[in-house]
């Protein structure tokens, strides 16, 4: 059994992606190819915006966007103390301060009263200026951006979606990566929408930061790329990545999205009262890019964990380290805000192996064994 099984879906579309791959070597464009604009056109369709900009990674992307808006030194950046760290790492990056923010218990996403709280008290300090939210959809669920937008509005900072996990889900119909003032999305090969490699791609309405950041992910090119105006850096999707991403966009559009969404209610029917399983407000759709449920102590969780390794089921912690503990952010003295929950989800939390072939007798296998294990720690514990 397989966490992710890429060579599933390989298989499934075998076919169709050795035709893209070998159509790509016949044409012999490997930077810039049709592919990379057919990706980003469609791309941009999907998501509902009038700009999709491909780049070498999701980290990329998030940087690309700092730069265009000229966050730096002195501006402070708003992120959920429980992500992936590329989401700080690209504020220290451009020099500017990442303050963490609390998440939410339910859906772990940014809490938005202590990211109210934070840039209250970061205003009341004086000392940085508050410019970014960046919001990460995470475990393929948007956060909540009706009252994030809100926020922002009335303190007047930028919203940059981090939507490396979220692409697929929405929120009220409206998709992922088209919140905020930009967005960003990751097409590592783990993700919903994955290439074999790397890759990343920013979305905006924004026309001028748009044409920017198309000269920023090319050494800062003016008309042409030996015409340098600005300090920029090289991130780009090289077209044999973007012919695969084109074949597997349609694989995720066509039934992929809505066999993730089936095997989170199977999941969920067998696991309902046994552990705390995922939550999904009413309005939100997610993308699944992983199935994570909360066990009551560090102790269950790491037990639960190795049994199942021993039972051949593969699991996975996401994350066992706030943000706040990193030791790259130790410059950092304090957060102005409470983390709590962050703290208590990295004691807590597994996820569960979650793809789209994933089959109804592997769900039955893992939901079984996971009550099984259960019931005989507290068998031995009473």
């Amino acid at each position: 059994m397989k966490f992710r099984d890429l060579q599933a879906q390989y298989d499934h579309l075998k076919d169709r992606i050795d035709s893209s791959i070998q159509n790509v070597l016949n044409g012999s464009v490997f930077i810039g190819g049709r592919q990379v604009q057919e990706l980003e056109k469609a791309l941009a369709e999907y998501v509902g915006v009038k700009h999709c900009i491909s780049c070498a990674n999701g980290t990329d992307a998030l940087q690309l966007v700092l730069m265009a808006w000229g966050i730096g030194e002195g501006d402070a950046v708003f992120i959920p103390d429980f992500t992936f760290f590329a989401t700080g790492e690209v504020v220290g990056q451009v020099g500017a301060t990442p303050v963490f923010v609390d998440v939410d218990i339910d859906t772990f996403n940014l809490d938005c009263s202590s990211l109210e709280l934070a840039i209250l008290k970061i205003k009341e300090e004086g000392k940085l200026n508050p410019a970014v939210i960046i919001p990460v959809d995470l475990f393929g669920l948007p956060a909540n951006y009706s009252e994030i937008e809100t926020i922002a509005s009335k303190h007047d900072i930028k919203v940059l979606e981090d939507g490396a996990q979220g692409f697929g889900g929405s929120l009220n119909s409206k998709r992922a990566c088209s919140f905020g003032d930009a967005a960003t999305t990751s097409f590592f090969p783990a993700k919903p929408l994955g290439c074999y490699g790397d890759g990343g791609a920013v979305f905006t309405n924004d026309d001028c930061v748009a044409e920017l950041i198309e000269s920023l992910k090319v050494h800062g090119k003016g008309t042409h790329k030996y015409d340098n105006v600005r300090i920029g850096m090289n991130s780009r999707l090289d077209t044999m990545q973007a012919a695969i991403l084109n074949v597997k966009f349609a694989a995720l559009v066509e039934y992929e999205l809505d066999r993730v969404n089936w095997v989170y209610r199977e999941y969920t029917k067998r696991l309902s009262g046994i552990v705390k399983t995922p939550i999904i407000p009413e309005g939100y759709h997610s993308s699944f890019a992983q199935y994570t449920i909360q066990l009551t102590d560090r102790s269950t969780r790491d037990y639960l964990q190795k049994k199942l390794r021993e039972r051949g089921i593969p699991t996975m912690v996401y994350y066992e380290k706030p943000m706040h503990e990193q030791r790259a952010f130790e410059w950092i003295l304090r957060s102005p805000v409470g983390l709590e929950v962050a703290s208590r989800l990295c004691e807590t939390v597994l996820s569960l192996p979650m793809h789209p072939y994933l089959r109804e007798a592997d769900i039955d296998y893992i939901g079984s064994e996971i009550i099984d294990i259960l019931n005989r720690r507290k068998e031995n514990a009473g």
